[in-house]
């Protein structure tokens, strides 16, 4: 399946492994790009000694590419660049900051760039700072999103049309109907994260990967409006927030019970009762836990019987 963004990264799907916090580590990273895809590893729950380990351990583990996700946001996103950059990474994914902050410096470096955006003027944004690619993530995806809340199915087809450089689809994706639509969309590529949380690789609690599992349709809600909208699994934390939501909470409220270290209560430790577990809308669609390889096989397969499926249509 060759797509801009295959030959962009070198790599044989066009499948990216999102670098979620917590759940990223170097394993899932180096079993998805050894399964053809592009492995991420995810910097935002990371120290910079951490990433370098991290870092270093998937260097071993694979000779194929790989890409670190950092969040511009993090008041040590300077330090995590350079350590990437300092340990060989020549693939960056950027997202939650001003993409015009640090992509020159990578650039200079002869770095690949992809920002993550949730609207048109994000992209054109990133395209004029020099980004090579976009990530355009729907208000289905899990964690954190953006503050207009459009959905993937809209919002790609306009990011295709705004912006020359390629543009890869998240929120939403878990099998290979989800890869099939996003390339009828127009984008070169999916960011997959929920569907890896349940990765064997993943180094996400098993409660976590527990709670994917049973997740249903209406499994994860949109909280957190008044500060900065997060999508979560419906655990005792979440409905403690819509509680607050429904009565008027003021923004100071919510930073209160947001409190610090909820993202690592939840995902990392596993407290269902306290904890914080991000997961998007495609979580009903997880049904297993299996390696990341099989993951990226059936997504593919899936790919192609959808297409088929549908050229049976037009030949009719």
């Amino acid at each position: 399946m060759r797509t801009r963004v295959t030959e962009m990264f070198g790599i044989r799907y066009p499948v990216i492994q999102g670098g979620m916090v917590w759940v990223a580590g170097w394993r899932l990273a180096a079993a998805v790009s050894e399964a053809g895809g592009l492995g991420l590893i995810g910097s935002g729950s990371m120290k910079a000694d951490v990433l370098r380990e991290h870092i270093r351990n998937a260097h071993q583990a694979t000779r194929m590419p790989f890409g670190v996700n950092v969040p511009l946001l993090r008041e040590d996103a300077e330090e995590l660049l350079l350590t990437a950059l300092e340990e060989g990474i020549t693939i960056f994914f950027t997202s939650a900051g001003n993409p015009e902050k640090f992509t020159k410096p990578l650039l200079d470096k002869h770095c690949t760039v992809v920002h993550v955006v949730s609207s048109v003027r994000q992209a054109i944004k990133a395209y004029m700072a020099g980004c090579h690619a976009v990530v355009g993530e729907g208000v289905e995806a899990g964690g954190h999103n953006g503050p207009a809340e459009i959905s993937t199915m809209c919002l790609i087809p306009q990011l295709v049309d705004a912006v020359p450089i390629p543009v890869i689809a998240a929120g939403g994706i878990a099998d290979g109907r989800g890869l099939a639509a996003a390339l009828a969309l127009g984008a070169e590529a999916v960011q997959v994260g929920t569907r890896f949380i349940t990765a064997v690789e993943s180094s996400a609690h098993d409660t976590f990967k527990r709670l994917v599992l049973e997740a249903a349709d209406d499994g994860t809600v949109l909280t957190f409006r008044a500060l900065a909208p997060v999508r979560l699994l419906r655990t005792p934390f979440a409905r403690r927030v819509i509680e607050a939501e429904q009565r008027g909470a003021t923004v100071d409220e919510l930073r209160r019970l947001l409190g610090r270290k909820r993202e690592m209560r939840g995902m990392s430790e596993g407290d269902v009762e306290e904890g914080q577990f991000e997961a998007g809308q495609c979580a009903a669609l997880v049904k297993d836990i299996a390696p990341a390889s099989a993951i990226i096989e059936r997504m593919i397969t899936g790919c192609h019987n959808a297409i088929m499926r549908v050229a049976r249509f037009t030949d009719s």
